[in-house]
């Protein structure tokens, strides 16, 4: 995680970059900006950083040819780190590189923000880091003006929320010969152009650490029994309730990960079991990746994916179905003249 309490803006250069699909134009900054105001510095770290106190993925930059110099964010980036004097030189390189990914239509215009940290903390740690965020969203917002003799209001039309970044990354001043190590957020336009900003712009991928393990995992797990299992095994919905529950309780009980222990305590099925490993090494083949068959487990990323495990059993439009333990409580069945109905056992009302 991302903790800014110690960080300081060193410089910052502000580019408007348009989309070159609609053939909008850019302008570049001649040089950084200087800010002395310290509230203004606060709002601006507050609007950059904020978002990023809550992301867990750590990316680093990679290349489809295996050569990160031909990574030009990747080259831009230690080129600054290694020589701070050339930052807004290159500040307007990467602007121009944002530029030239802008071809799709949906893409908006906006203001590309080039920062260099000092003392920024990733897990514990504190470096030098770059940061590249970009604002596309503008809402109005009124502004009270109090005169000697009576309070005015006014308005802004096209003004930033500050709790609200559109685009940003930030990069770290570590693990540089691999790639560095890098956050990521991405709010706006998801599902039209998440391949232009982390995959055309940035370029990167996954660092593939214990987070990203286990949320991996769990997510092929949960994939497996709510789609994976359909054509060999006649599973019921309660079953597959109850799978998904015995699976998050096996990850927050354990500290490490093994895959015979957790097929063995969770699956308890041989068929299943075999099912789920080919399950997961086509997931590994379809998205070039390797998850170990033994890790440590991430109480975060377990914390995280717990919450979209469903353990609702909907019935109709009247009933929702809770179900947290024993699925050997609940019997399904159907009355002769075709009602179907769910018994429920227990020994305490509350």
């Amino acid at each position: 995680m991302v903790s800014y309490g110690e960080a300081s803006i060193e410089k910052i250069s502000i580019h408007k970059i348009g989309n070159k699909a609609e053939s909008e134009s850019c302008k570049f900054s001649e040089e950084p900006i200087g800010i002395e105001d310290e509230l203004l510095i606060q709002l601006l770290k507050q609007y950059f950083l904020n978002s990023f106190e809550k992301t867990f993925e750590t990316f680093k930059f990679s290349h489809s040819s295996g050569n990160l110099d031909l990574n030009e964010m990747y080259h831009f980036s230690k080129t600054i780190f290694e020589n701070i004097d050339v930052f807004h030189d290159k500040s307007v390189q990467i602007g121009k590189h944002l530029y030239e990914v802008s071809n799709h239509p949906k893409i908006k215009s906006g203001e590309l923000y080039i920062v260099f940290f000092k003392q920024l903390q990733l897990e514990g740690l504190l470096h030098d880091a770059i940061g590249i965020f970009k604002s596309e969203s503008k809402e109005p917002y009124l502004k009270i003006i109090t005169n000697p003799k009576q309070i005015d209001v006014d308005y802004e039309k096209e003004a930033i929320n500050i709790k609200k970044l559109d685009k940003g990354c930030i990069i770290f001043n570590d693990n540089i010969e691999s790639g560095f190590k890098i956050k990521v957020v991405d709010q706006t336009n998801r599902n039209t152009d998440t391949v232009y900003w982390l995959d055309e712009f940035l370029q990167v991928g996954i660092i593939n650490d214990n987070y990203n393990q286990t949320s991996s995992t769990l997510g092929i797990y949960k994939d497996f029994i709510s789609n994976g299992m359909e054509g060999e095994f006649q599973v019921s919905k309660t079953d597959k309730i109850d799978l998904l529950n015995r699976s998050i309780k096996y990850f927050k009980d354990k500290e490490e990960f093994n895959m015979d222990e957790f097929t063995t305590e969770v699956l308890d099925n041989t068929k299943a079991t075999e099912l789920f490993k080919t399950f997961k090494n086509q997931y590994e083949q379809d998205y070039d990746t390797e998850i170990p068959d033994s890790f440590l487990i991430s109480s975060t990323a377990v914390k995280k994916q717990a919450r979209i495990f469903k353990s609702v059993l909907k019935l109709d439009k009247n009933f929702h179905v809770y179900i947290h333990g024993n699925n050997e409580l609940i019997e399904k069945g159907t009355e002769e003249n075709g009602r179907k109905f769910y018994k429920l056992y227990y020994e305490t009302e509350s």
